[in-house]
């Protein structure tokens, strides 16, 4: 059945595995997320690592997010060629062969990259040559979560007079992420960890400033601390994106209240036995890395995924549900989960409103 035939018909017409979001769930979430960003002063520049979907990121443009994050210079290249200009790559962008990609991405948008190394500063300088164009550049710092990043104080001024002084790039910020704090249940101490981090973002901009370098933009939070990171004195704003969807894993380990947005379809292949419900969704459907999928409307002890096939354990035995039957499953992890489908179905009170292409799909480069 043509996906243009299907606007209109229930959600259980199309085809399985089909990856689904419900619209009003997912549009409460981007309002939830304006306002509170509203509230305290700050921009929202959410990831769309997991999300990859132009439709949807037309959605948090229009609720008032001020630009987008993504993690790959392709995935940046993608939403440039969709209109939108103000990109942060909150990465490190490294050889000619990408350098001289993200200058000629100047030429139709104005993009942000983070670096924290002078080889960074020097190859991006050097791609940089002779156009009359300037590339944004904000350092990233490590608060925390000590994967990449310089350390906060004396060395981020200092790379940031490196950055200044080159005449093909425009310092602009610092970034960050909070991400040893996602875990933590109580609010209080996550509230106070998540506060203590990005202090040393901020008295790293204050610095900055202090050195007579601008500061335009202090970028930091996520899904896993928020609202905790917008309310934090000097952030300028917030790049949380998987909350629009929520999944198992943001609500069971990052403890976020957010309504889950992002569900799994699946048809039903075998029983064999009263226990025992076998779907057509499996590895290559949906993830299981940072949890597993929750089926919705079964009582299950037990969901394992194999490549092509997902088994639920049934908690009491049950002849429901029957071969051809169609379930959903909550995601795991939407960041795992979106890249595997080259569409998501829009679905608004239990009806096919939309059939969005993943135009970020496979961008990894």
């Amino acid at each position: 059945m043509p996906p243009s035939s299907l606007i209109g018909a229930p959600k259980t017409a199309v085809d399985t595995p089909a990856l689904l979001v419900d619209l009003d769930i997912m549009e409460g979430n981007i309002r939830r997320v304006m306002e509170v960003c509203r509230a305290n002063g700050v921009g929202w520049r959410p990831h769309t690592k997991g999300q990859k979907t132009v439709e949807i990121i037309q959605k948090e443009l229009a609720a008032g997010a001020i630009g987008m994050t993504c993690a790959k210079l392709s995935e940046a290249e993608v939403l440039a060629a969709n209109g939108v200009r103000d990109i942060l790559i909150h990465n490190q962008i490294v050889g000619p062969a990408k350098t001289e990609r993200l200058a000629a991405l100047t030429a139709i948008a104005d993009p942000i990259v983070t670096v924290d190394s002078i080889v960074h500063v020097e190859q991006l300088a050097a791609a940089m040559h002779g156009d009359g164009r300037k590339l944004r550049v904000a350092i990233e710092v490590d608060i925390g979560m000590h994967r990449a990043g310089v350390q906060p104080g004396a060395p981020v001024v200092s790379l940031a007079r490196t950055i200044a002084d080159q005449p093909g790039l425009r310092f602009i910020g610092l970034t960050s992420w909070e991400s040893h704090a996602v875990t933590i249940a109580e609010p209080a101490e996550k509230a106070r960890v998540v506060a203590e981090a990005i202090k040393l973002l901020t008295t790293s901009a204050d610095a900055c400033r202090a050195a007579g370098l601008p500061v335009e933009i202090v970028s930091c939070g996520g899904t896993g601390t928020f609202p905790y990171c917008a309310q934090q004195p000097g952030v300028t704003e917030i790049e949380a994106g998987g909350i629009i969807f929520s999944d198992v894993h943001y609500r069971t380990h990052y403890h976020l209240d957010f309504p889950q947005a992002l569900t799994l379809l699946a048809t039903v292949t075998s029983r064999p036995t009263p226990t025992r419900v076998i779907i057509d969704a499996g590895k290559k459907s949906m993830s299981s890395d940072a949890a597993v999928p929750q089926p919705i409307g079964l009582k299950s002890t037990k969901v394992a995924l194999s490549a092509e096939h997902g088994s639920i354990e049934l908690a009491e035995p049950n002849d429901l549900p029957r071969i051809g039957d169609k379930i959903e499953l909550i995601v795991g992890y939407g960041d795992t989960t979106v890249h595997l489908h080259e569409e998501i179905v829009a679905v608004r009170n239990g009806k096919i409103e939309a059939i969005w292409r993943v135009v970020g799909r496979g961008r990894i480069k």
